[in-house]
């Protein structure tokens, strides 16, 4: 069983300055606590590179602009901060945690006055899945949740209270022997799994949901950008669940899932094959600079 996480060696990097890991505290009435207003990322670690670490910082301010917050950094400080905690805690591989939120200055619906703080924290972190199931690929259930309408939510960000549904759908899939969840959007198009893009093969060409209600990941990019590197057809469109019965392959792409087949989402079936291996592997090397698309 692994360390609480508020309960371990090392330094977290709030507002400008290292603490110690234990001491890294914020008050019960922080205003992120009770209203969701907090922004993050999710980044790896690879012999001692942040993957696509601007990208990551810039989508946090990004995020933090959709939720009408200030980040009081630049984008080379947040940078530069990120570099240092995986420094301080000895770090070469692992998993990379930015955020921001609003403080306990204030609280009410309303944040005027809020301060807005930021925190950055690392830690190893081995496989998002256990790595023989995903190799066979990960069996997927499917979430009663739905993404919501871009009209409801701010979508475009990665923002802490869009999790909500994701932790509900993964720990129902989990109850019933799954890995993950795949949710549909407002409208019933397949959307994405609880932290994670998703896409499918059929002859030859891979087909994934168009992000247009949920997040468009920065592992989702990388992978297309893979894919159109090696030569196959990649098309983004709206896809129907019943659909999903007409695709041999299936995997699914995320910072923290980096790419990983799937087996099966419901009653539908699939076999990693030749173009989600080949993915997984290239994208495996691409993180660790062992392949360069020149």
């Amino acid at each position: 069983m692994p360390a609480p996480f508020d309960d371990r060696d090392g330094w977290i990097w709030i507002d400008g300055q290292f603490v110690p890991w234990r001491e890294a505290k914020i008050h019960v009435l922080t205003h992120a606590l009770h209203y969701a207003s907090s922004v993050f990322e999710g980044e790896r670690l690879y012999g001692g590179e942040i993957f696509k670490l601007t990208p990551h910082t810039k989508r946090l301010f990004r995020s933090a602009e959709l939720l009408d917050m200030q980040i009081p950094f630049t984008v080379d400080e947040i940078d530069d901060a990120c570099k240092e905690t995986c420094r301080r805690n000895g770090l070469t591989d692992g998993y990379v945690r930015p955020f921001a939120w609003r403080g306990a200055e204030v609280m009410g619906v309303a944040s005027k006055g809020s301060k807005v703080h930021v925190a950055i924290a690392a830690w190893e972190w081995p496989s998002y899945f256990d790595p023989e199931q995903k190799k066979k690929g990960i069996r997927v259930g499917w979430s009663k949740w739905k993404r919501p309408s871009p009209e409801t939510i701010p979508s475009e960000a990665k923002a802490a209270g869009l999790y909500m549904i994701c932790t509900l759908s993964k720990d129902a899939a989990e109850r019933a022997g799954y890995a993950d969840a795949l949710m549909l959007d407002y409208r019933g198009y397949v959307a994405e799994c609880t932290g994670a893009n998703i896409f499918f093969i059929k002859d030859g060409v891979i087909h994934t949901p168009t992000p247009d209600c949920f997040l468009n990941g920065l592992t989702r990019l990388t992978v297309i950008d893979l894919a159109r590197w090696r030569g196959f057809e990649v098309v983004e469109r709206h896809i129907q669940p019943e659909e999903l019965g007409d695709f041999t392959e299936c995997f699914i792409t995320g910072s923290a899932a980096e790419v990983t087949p799937v087996s099966e989402i419901g009653d539908n079936r699939f076999t990693p094959g030749n173009i989600s291996l080949s993915l997984m592997d290239d994208y495996a090397k691409l993180v660790r600079r062992e392949l360069t698309m020149a």
